[in-house]
């Protein structure tokens, strides 16, 4: 099979299992699509009408009004299909597209900074500063695992060795939540060096918002990264190890190459596809796991944004943040198997 039509098959798969997903998420949350919708359409027409002064003016009183908004309303649901069982095969198509083309209706209590309720603005709001955090984290976390585990897995049962092996284990043993809460103490309770709550406090719309922003990013961005980078460095060490027992190692020792360019040269080379794939899945793993420590640290993203869904049952909003998390992990998986036939060969033959 070519490598294109590897990735197109790949892309198929993945597209089905998106639509699965909504299918099932649809599914799960049953008759409240109706609600979600159908508060929608009614948002819909009270803003179409009011906006329209003409009409506005030509109502003797607010019950005629009320009544021409109602019946409004009545011909749009019927019009859309709205007034069928949730069940029925076409509402349930109807539903999967507006999600497809991002339209997750109105909110039900929250709202984005800006005042809107729309789900589509509260996370494009939102999720610019998730990916910011987890993407830096990520990256740092993958550079400093990458470095410090060629250099474990070229010197096995050294102090290096060592001493990354067991800060792997160590650093993976802690709840974020409680690593969270130990640097919130420590940093900004005792030394007051960074705020508590990563929030900046003042507006979006202000010239030293995106300073502010950086400032309060970086007591979450510290704990992220002590927190990972152990495993990181535990995992290329483990690739390492492997490689430098491979023939073309011993070779390249033999004719005089330098341990330096045999590690960050060759032995990194082909440890790259794997360790392109965990970096792909691990930022948007990451991604998806941003609950907790966005709560934690009180941080503005998708993450709290999705435990204050959760905590008001704000459906409309879980059902946005979970397709939109759903998407990004889908096009991340996408991007490694790209990645992985570009550094692999193989992969174009098979």
């Amino acid at each position: 099979m070519g490598l294109r039509r590897y990735l197109a098959t790949r892309g198929i798969i993945l597209f089905c299992v998106l639509l699965t997903t909504l299918l099932l998420t649809i599914m799960l949350v049953g008759s409240n699509m109706d609600v979600i919708l159908k508060k929608g359409v009614s948002i819909q027409i009270r803003s179409e009408i009011t906006e329209n002064k003409l009409l506005m003016n030509s109502f003797k009183d607010t019950k005629e009004l009320d009544q021409f908004i109602q019946n409004r309303i009545d011909d749009r649901i019927r019009n859309l299909g709205l007034d069928s069982p949730w069940y029925s095969p076409n509402r349930i198509a109807l539903s999967m597209y507006k999600i497809i083309t991002l339209d997750f209706g109105h909110a039900t209590f929250l709202s984005s900074d800006s005042g809107s309720s729309l789900v589509s603005d509260i996370i494009l709001e939102k999720l610019p500063r998730t990916v910011l955090l987890f993407t830096t984290a990520t990256i740092i976390i993958s550079l400093i695992g990458i470095f410090l585990g060629a250099l474990a897995g070229s010197k096995t049962g050294s102090k290096i060795d060592k001493l990354t092996s067991s800060f792997a284990v160590i650093s993976g043993s802690f709840p974020v939540w409680w690593i969270g809460m130990l640097m919130i103490f420590v940093f900004a309770f005792t030394l007051h060096l960074f705020p508590a709550r990563a929030t900046p406090l003042i507006a979006s719309n202000d010239p030293g918002y995106i300073p502010s922003l950086f400032y309060h990013m970086t007591l979450p961005l510290i704990t992220i990264v002590l927190i990972g980078f152990g495993t990181w460095a535990y995992m290329v060490r483990n690739f390492m190890i492997n490689i430098m027992h491979e023939d073309f190692v011993a070779v390249k020792k033999t004719i005089g190459i330098s341990q330096r360019k045999i590690i960050f040269h060759s032995a990194l080379k082909n440890v790259a596809p794997p360790i392109i794939t965990v970096l792909a899945l691990s930022l948007s793993g990451s991604l998806g796991g941003a609950i907790i420590t966005e709560a934690v640290f009180d941080w503005p993203g998708m993450g709290r944004l999705y435990f204050e869904a959760i905590n008001v049952m704000d459906l409309p909003v879980i059902i946005g943040a979970t397709y939109v998390l759903t998407a990004f992990f889908l096009i991340s998986i996408f991007v490694s198997d790209l990645l992985y036939g570009y550094l692999d060969p193989r992969i174009k033959t098979i």
